[in-house]
């Protein structure tokens, strides 16, 4: 499948659950690979956050970022309806440190994303296909999350809250398709006893009846209930037959624990990769949830580094040597790249044949001749230079310069006999003839080399 963005811009308006304060947040479409990422426009330099696991700092109510300073509160909501939506590369600007928390649910989410509508992108949606059962428990509290191979992305949650006002619930989502429907409106939910807690502590205010469902799970005394009134600014409360304070309706008898589930989704899209398998939530929670999210974003970070893609060298290239030298400056013996096998717009494969004839191979280890580590980044740099190149009419009048590279990583030695295969695939868009792209190298069904590498390609006559 395609990865999708949406088609234009989409605004919401709303207060945060935590400060009270108002908040505009704005979903903007985004290039591929991009994920998904909050920008705090409302600071200076207007700081970007990925939607990543590694930068979570506090599961207490909400699943809260931080990234050198900048913080994002409750971000789980929204990116459940992205998830939910199928949408994979979405930019989310704020002008506060969280969303607004609209009703608890991620509904008016998935009303804006559907009004704008989406559209397909031209890159292959990465997806971690799950092969083997896959676990995470807390033993201090039970609560544990499973996930075992499956058909499509399926979810199940239980929970037992150890009250007899909800007890044990269960919700599960067969597949996206009905998150919409089954998941998106289940509203955000607390215990009484905790409501105490956060009011007194200050932590909770942009909370009222009409943005969580309170369960009264203690007697309530006239005290509390002052202070309830006062903090809601209502006149009168009660306690309803089932449970709920005020007159608030329940959408479904299991609400909390589709919410629970929507909860899981938002919080496992921190893995940062879509998910093929069926994940068992017992008693999740948002600390669980985000552990579990690094476990997996460690786990598919491995399979992604050892997947050796494949390729059939028996095939005419798609670009022979005189091909490549119509469009790159270099020449023997620093040309590095023989073929290229595949190039579209953001990616690109060339291939070089590593012979005992290569001129380095005469002082570089002559006893052992390994190929030297700059050289294979130089080789993918080339390959990548082919794909900046092809984005101009007249590449023959232009060179590609170095800017910098990063995460050079050297795994495997290069050996005469070595074919060696280059893998380039941009990780921004192609701007002012920057090009910023992610490098692997393979050889011998092995990764031999990985690289970030920016470079610029600039007209000949710039470079005199």
């Amino acid at each position: 499948m395609k990865q999708r963005t949406i088609n234009k811009e989409v605004i919401l308006k709303g207060v945060g659950l935590h400060t009270g304060a108002n908040v505009t947040m704005k979903f903007v479409p985004a290039p591929v690979n991009h994920g998904y990422a909050f920008k705090r426009v409302d600071l200076e330099g207007e700081p970007i956050i990925e939607a990543d696991a590694e930068y979570v700092v506090n599961t207490q109510r909400g699943t809260n970022l931080e990234k050198r300073g900048v913080k994002i509160q409750t971000s789980e909501h929204v990116l459940a309806a992205l998830v939910g939506m199928e949408i994979d590369n979405v930019l989310i600007e704020l002008d506060a440190p969280e969303p607004p928390i609209m009703d608890g649910s991620a509904k008016y989410f998935v009303e804006a994303l559907e009004i704008v509508g989406a559209k397909e992108q031209d890159a292959e949606r990465e997806e971690f296909v799950v092969k083997d059962v896959i676990s995470y428990k807390d033993e201090a509290t039970g609560s544990e999350l499973t996930i075992i191979p499956a058909e499509t992305y399926q979810v199940t949650t239980m929970v037992d809250f150890g009250t007899k006002v909800l007890g044990t619930q269960n919700a599960t989502l067969d597949n996206l398709s009905d998150f919409k429907e089954e998941i998106a409106s289940a509203r955000t939910f607390s215990f009484l006893h905790e409501l105490e807690m956060l009011l007194e502590n200050g932590l909770i205010k942009g909370g009222d009846l009409n943005n969580a469902i309170v369960y009264v799970d203690k007697e309530i005394s006239a005290g509390t209930m002052k202070k309830l009134e006062d903090a809601f600014d209502k006149k009168k409360l009660s306690v309803k037959p089932n449970g709920i304070l005020d007159n608030l309706t329940l959408h479904q008898p299991n609400e909390a624990a589709r919410h629970k589930l929507l909860d899981v989704v938002g919080d496992l899209a921190l893995a940062g990769t879509r998910i093929r398998g069926k994940v068992i939530a017992n008693k999740p929670g948002h600390y669980i949830n985000t552990q579990f999210a690094k476990k997996l974003a460690k786990i598919i970070k491995a399979e992604k580094r050892n997947k050796i893609p494949q390729y059939d060298l028996t095939q005419p290239p798609l670009m022979d040597i005189h091909q490549i030298m119509d469009m790159l400056p270099h020449r023997p013996p620093f040309l590095l790249v023989d073929r290229i096998i595949e190039l579209s717009k953001t990616h690109v494969v060339g291939m070089k044949n590593v012979t005992m004839n290569e001129p380095f191979f005469i002082g570089h280890f002559p006893g052992a001749p390994v190929m030297p580590g700059v050289l294979q980044v130089e080789a993918m740099a080339q390959t990548g230079g082919i794909l900046v190149l092809s984005t101009v009419p007249d590449p023959e009048n232009y060179l590609t310069l170095f800017m910098k590279m990063d995460n050079v990583k050297f795994k495997q030695k290069v050996l005469p006999g070595d074919t060696l295969i280059f893998h380039c695939s941009l990780i921004s868009p192609i701007r002012r003839g920057i090009c910023h792209m992610q490098a692997y190298a393979y050889a011998n069904n092995k990764l031999v080399c990985e690289a970030e590498l920016m470079a610029q390609i600039v007209k000949v006559k710039e470079t005199k």
